[in-house]
């Protein structure tokens, strides 16, 4: 049996404007569900690239590894810490050759930010925060945010495959 287009297209909408409508719990759970692949896979890279890599950099004027993973790092926390009105934790950062304590300090950003994504009201997303790219609302910070992390996780995948390391597979 055919269906007029008219009557399938009035079920589809009653099945999407009932699923839309419906106020999340947590209304910014598709965000933190988003960002522990962001943050699995940011972290899988930073443990690709062998400790005396860290200071590989594969052109003069660009960070090396260990810069980059730092620079991700700090930033997450400034983006986390302006969601919440509030300054960056006081978190020392390690040497920029220390894989551990890189990979520490990586870690704990997306430790940090895993404490504010998830209870992040209708309002906080709304309103808008100083961010390291400006005052933004929040739910342009944490896009912001996750266009830089993929960025320069991007670019630390071609460190790794410079030096002839396959990088993580892609998740989500």
């Amino acid at each position: 049996m055919k269906l007029p287009v008219a009557m399938v297209a009035m079920v589809v909408v009653s099945v999407l404007g009932a699923n839309c409508s419906a106020s999340p719990a947590k209304p910014a759970a598709e965000y933190a569900q988003h960002f522990d692949a962001l943050s699995g896979l940011s972290i899988a890279v930073a443990q690709s690239m062998p400790g005396d890599q860290y200071s590989f950099r594969p052109h003069p004027e660009s960070m090396t590894f260990g810069e980059l993973m730092l620079h991700i790092a700090g930033t997450n926390y400034a983006f986390c810490a302006g969601l919440k009105d509030s300054a960056p934790p006081d978190t020392p950062s390690p040497a920029a050759t220390d894989k551990d304590g890189v990979v520490k300090f990586l870690t704990g950003s997306f430790d940090y930010c895993s404490g504010v994504i998830p209870n992040l009201t209708d309002q906080q997303l709304s309103q808008a925060h100083d961010s390291p790219d400006g005052r933004l609302p929040g739910r342009e910070i944490l896009l912001a945010m996750y266009v830089h992390v993929a960025h320069h996780r991007g670019q630390a995948e071609v460190y790794l495959r410079d030096k002839g390391i396959r990088p993580p597979s892609y998740r989500i």
